[in-house]
């Protein structure tokens, strides 16, 4: 079908000229198939025929039970984003003569604030993280407390390599989304168990395989996957009993509140943890808010009329 056959060329188009990062890309793979099939279902077959009308008709389809699965507000909106992106293609490629999806807006999703641990909570984690004594759990204190200290997501974690570091410096250097870098600085209590980490646990790892540039090291002497790495946070978390759900990106939530909290100005959180825009780091300025309005409530005399 030449829609489908359209829909792959904007694919290739992100992949190879907007180097989107596999996880999106796949994303985009699969909304565009469904959106492919329900227009192949309406005698849709390229997208020129497609007007305004058939994608509110498809919007609504995605919420509708009689239609498949209905999708959340949020993973809606998130097709909708795929589509938008589809059409504006096909419009500066020559395939269309206007963009149908220009006047479709997504559904109002409520407004999730991230879930962040408390100070306390984050330092019980981290002191029951690894087991000093074994060459895993130097391994996984390690890399908890390199999430929590740096922030970084943990397909940017498992990806460091050892030349990513700078102890001299306290620093390393991070391949974020679209393959962007940038610069973060590294707390002591981050080296001190990266540098106990190198010194008593990686090189018995690394004796098991073939050798790699990789800061975190399997149990086969290979890079650490991005499904073990969150086991390691999800198993100390249910040994740390804190009653609350914690996955590694509960470690960047906290750690780019407590940064606010701290004082820390929005656009240095924007930058660290490498946020195209400070749109997105100001969600967590509505958390430290509220954490404010409640000292503010139970503290200040006048706060109750």
């Amino acid at each position: 079908m030449q829609l489908e056959r359209e829909i792959q060329g904007y694919l290739n188009h992100l992949a190879i000229e907007r180097g989107l990062a596999a996880n999106t890309l796949s994303a985009y793979r699969r909304d565009l198939a469904r959106y492919c099939q329900w227009c192949e279902q309406h005698a849709l077959v390229e997208v020129r025929r497609i007007r305004e009308s058939d994608i509110s008709a498809f919007s609504a389809s995605l919420r509708d039970p009689e239609f498949g699965e209905p999708l959340a507000a949020a993973s809606a909106g998130r097709v909708l984003v795929a589509i938008r992106g589809f059409h504006r293609f096909a419009l500066e490629e020559g395939l269309a003569d206007l963009d149908p999806s220009q006047r479709i807006s997504p559904p109002v999703t409520g407004r999730r604030l991230p879930k962040a641990l408390t100070y306390e909570q984050v330092r019980v984690l981290l002191k029951i993280a690894g087991d000093a004594e074994s060459v895993m759990g130097l391994r996984d204190r390690a890399l908890v407390e390199l999430l929590y200290g740096t922030g970084v997501r943990i397909s940017e974690a498992i990806g460091i390599d050892l030349d990513d570091l700078n102890f001299d410096e306290r620093s390393m250097v991070v391949t974020g989304k679209g393959s962007k870098q940038r610069l973060l600085p590294l707390g002591g209590y981050a080296i001190l168990a990266l540098e106990e980490y190198f010194v008593r646990a990686r090189p018995a790892l690394l004796a098991k395989g073939k050798g790699t540039p990789a800061v975190f090291v399997n149990s086969r002497g290979g890079r650490l996957s991005r499904q073990s790495a969150y086991g390691v946070v999800s198993q100390a978390a249910e040994r740390a009993h804190l009653g609350v759900e914690i996955s590694p990106h509960t470690l960047r939530h906290s750690y780019a509140t407590h940064l606010l909290q701290g004082g820390a100005d929005v656009r240095v959180v924007q930058e660290l943890l490498g946020h195209a825009s400070v749109t997105t780091t100001q969600i967590y300025t509505a958390v430290t808010i509220d954490t404010l309005r409640e000292v503010y409530a139970t503290s200040h005399p006048r706060a109750q009329a």
